[in-house]
């Protein structure tokens, strides 16, 4: 298995400590991140196995841009967490991981976005239905979490019990993550790749349609006449299996607690739903699922005066970028006309930029479309506790609703 490679020279990495990395309440960790951006705007912490903090958008932009400057095989998350081996392509850097991003690109084609247009359409539809009809649930427990794990089912062909169990066991992965229980993300990552392999021999035997299917696309792909290799594909596989499990039920979490404070913003969407698309843009720079995507630099750098050691980690925050007051009018607050701004960073830049983008603003939109349809009013009902890095957003989030 190719194993990824170890950081070189770490007795040279800094040892400044400009903040502290456990602020994980819903509102402070934007308060943390923008007086960092205003006074420290390339800020180091011991936490979390030490690592350089990003929360310009210039910086970030220029550092998920440039994979020349900027790698991503070293650690592409804070805390760094690969136990195993490589995951194509995120590990990857051009030219390596084109081939991989090259099978990728005709699952995400027009044609089969439209499809699933409508199949998500429906899925949020039949989960959301019975939840409003109750009146009382918890929407990432209930409408976050399954959701993603239907879409999951569908994209990769297997059933929903399947599919259920690889969102638990990738559950447990991020909450071992998320107390760095290194035993437990061993154990986990271990259960991933096994479920992993057991698609690919799956595919191996009975071939699906390389347009519709994954795992099919990965092995039918050919770079001078020769296949992938066997590791570079497993990682693949093993990576797409996860990739999707935290943000978007945080995502969604987030967007609830945004509506619970402005409902008068849930009134605009229902009397104005060709607004939708804007509002989901607009939801997404404000709460940003990811604040610990990383890179490490091939050289030494100096940005903003401050010298980065060449594998030292930078996390990138996107969360902070995307509040950015140098970029963005009125950073913090909910606006629809945001036309003559740059795009915002929630699903990254360059040769990284999210492959299943279509998909998640699919998902977005349908849960977003459910919320307008049904609700007039969120009231919170408890306790909000929140992920940690490499993420940003509620894991879980108890309402009562009130219905259209």
């Amino acid at each position: 298995m190719d194993i990824r490679p170890q950081p070189r020279n770490t007795e040279s990495f800094s040892k400044d400590h400009d903040f502290d990395a456990g602020t994980d309440d819903f509102d402070a960790v934007h308060a943390l991140f923008g007086d960092l951006r205003s006074r420290c705007p390339v800020a180091h912490s011991n936490d979390l196995g030490g690592f350089w903090l990003f929360t310009r958008y210039e910086d970030v932009e220029s550092a998920i841009s440039d994979p020349t400057r900027y790698t991503t095989a070293v650690q592409n998350v804070v805390p760094r967490v690969a136990t195993t081996g490589r995951r194509p392509p995120l590990h990857l850097d051009p030219p390596d991981h084109t081939p991989y991003r090259r099978a990728l690109t005709p699952l995400f084609r027009r044609e089969r976005m439209a499809f699933w247009e409508t199949a998500i359409r429906k899925m949020a539809e039949g989960l959301f239905q019975p939840l409003a009809a109750q009146g009382s649930f918890d929407v990432c427990r209930d409408f976050g979490y399954p959701l993603p794990a239907m879409v999951l089912a569908e994209f990769f062909g297997i059933s929903a019990e399947t599919a259920d169990t690889i969102r638990r066991i990738g559950n447990d992965f991020t909450l071992a993550l998320e107390t760095m229980d290194l035993d437990l993300i061993q154990q986990t990552s271990l259960v991933l790749y096994k479920a992993a392999a057991e698609l690919i021999a799956d595919r191996k035997d009975t071939p699906r349609d390389p347009g519709s299917d994954p795992v099919s696309a990965m092995l039918e792909m050919r770079v001078n006449g020769e296949p992938l290799p066997d590791d570079g594909i497993l990682g693949t596989v093993r990576q797409l299996l996860v990739v999707g499990i935290i943000a978007p039920t945080t995502f969604i979490g987030s967007m609830a607690l945004h509506f619970e404070r402005h409902p008068e913003h849930l009134a605009l969407l229902r009397a104005e739903p060709d607004k939708i698309p804007a509002a989901v843009d607009e939801l997404l720079r404000l709460y940003t699922p990811y604040r610990g995507f990383a890179r490490t630099p091939v050289d030494d750098v100096t940005v903003c005066g401050r010298t980065i050691r060449r594998d030292e980690p930078v996390a990138l925050a996107f969360t902070a970028a995307n509040r950015d007051p140098e970029v963005f009018r009125d950073p913090d607050t909910f606006r629809l006309d945001r036309k003559d701004e740059p795009p915002h960073l929630a699903f990254g830049r360059g040769p990284h930029m999210c492959a299943g983008r279509g998909i998640a603003l699919v998902m977005i939109t349908a849960a977003l479309e459910q919320f307008v349809q049904n609700v007039t009013a969120f009231k919170i009902t408890g306790p909000v506790p929140m992920t940690t890095w490499p993420e940003y957003g509620p894991l879980s989030v108890p309402v009562t609703i009130s219905g259209t």
